[in-house]
């Protein structure tokens, strides 16, 4: 008989509670953008780790917060969903910032929920803090919800996140692996050079805007000499905000392009030849097509 374990584990939390740069650390590949502008994770983007005899497959949830428009609508909604269909759920909280009225309307969404499943507590950023903060953190995190187990990880350094990984190995459903042993990603690599490009935009690009746009891979080309040829349009929702991406003498979208090919590169492990275009779609936050490009559901942005 097998002992192979394998299943779905959601990283839940606030924007920006580090819940994507624990899914790259925890699959050893940039799988999920990872910038500093809260709300850039959309689409539910699972990450495959292994871990001995077990597979764990990460479902990198939107962060949770207080949704003003359809897209945040559909994406609060995808969050929850992410967890709902979960074999165990991972709450991160960052330790700087304790307990907050995010956490508390995290915690108070996980009670409604209770489905039996186990939940643990990941402290996130915990060099950041005194040890008899995060203790008493610790404490007061655990007398409001039943967590299975506490970790204390900075998943920007890499501690506590083997440990966390262990116990998740240990946790999930004994059965047949999921994927293939060399897949890291379940998002379609269009998706995922899409999500680079928009990562590099978000990262130069300021205020608003980053919001107000999507990016989607139009064509993918392989070429006879090993290269690929990808083509890309940005999406905004005004004229204004064209001008905005392409920059004086076009030196903006020229960077970005650059930035995301490199990138690409680097993650295909061959050349790219990479051409973005910027379209204006006044509309575009509303057409159900864009929220089936990010994995969101149409439906779900309704007030």
């Amino acid at each position: 008989m097998s002992d192979t374990r394998a299943g779905f584990v959601a990283l839940i939390g606030e924007p920006n509670a580090g819940k994507s740069t624990l899914l790259n650390r925890m699959v050893g590949a940039k799988v999920s953008i990872v910038t500093h502008k809260v709300q850039t994770t959309r689409a539910r983007i699972r990450g495959v780790a292994i871990e001995g005899e077990s597979q764990i497959v990460f479902v990198d949830t939107p962060g949770l917060f207080r949704p003003r428009r359809r897209l945040d609508r559909a994406m609060v909604a995808a969050a929850w969903t992410g967890a709902a269909d979960a074999d165990v759920v991972v709450m991160m909280v960052e330790a700087h910032r304790g307990i907050t009225e995010g956490v508390e309307a995290i915690l108070d969404g996980l009670k409604e929920r209770e489905t039996g499943r186990k939940v643990a507590l990941a402290i996130n950023k915990i060099d950041r803090v005194a040890s008899e903060v995060l203790l008493k953190l610790t404490k007061d995190l655990n007398e409001r919800f039943a967590f299975a187990e506490t970790f204390m990880i900075s998943a920007e350094k890499g501690h506590g996140v083997e440990d966390l990984r262990k116990w998740l190995a240990q946790e999930v459903p004994a059965g047949p692996w999921l994927y293939p042993e060399d897949q890291i990603a379940d998002l379609p690599m269009r998706m995922i050079a899409a999500e680079m490009t928009r990562e590099k935009l978000t990262l130069r690009l300021h205020q608003e805007l980053p919001y107000q746009l999507t990016v989607e891979t139009e064509n993918w080309e392989e070429r006879k000499d090993g290269s690929a040829r990808i083509d890309q349009v940005i999406y905004v929702a005004r004229d204004g905000h064209k001008g905005i991406i392409l920059g004086k003498k076009g030196e903006t979208i020229k960077g970005v392009s650059q930035a995301a090919r490199a990138e690409l590169q680097e993650f295909l492990g061959r050349p790219v030849h990479l051409f973005l275009q910027v379209k204006v779609r006044p509309n575009w936050l509303e057409e159900k097509e864009r929220y089936s490009e990010m994995g969101l559901d149409f439906k779900d942005g309704n007030a």
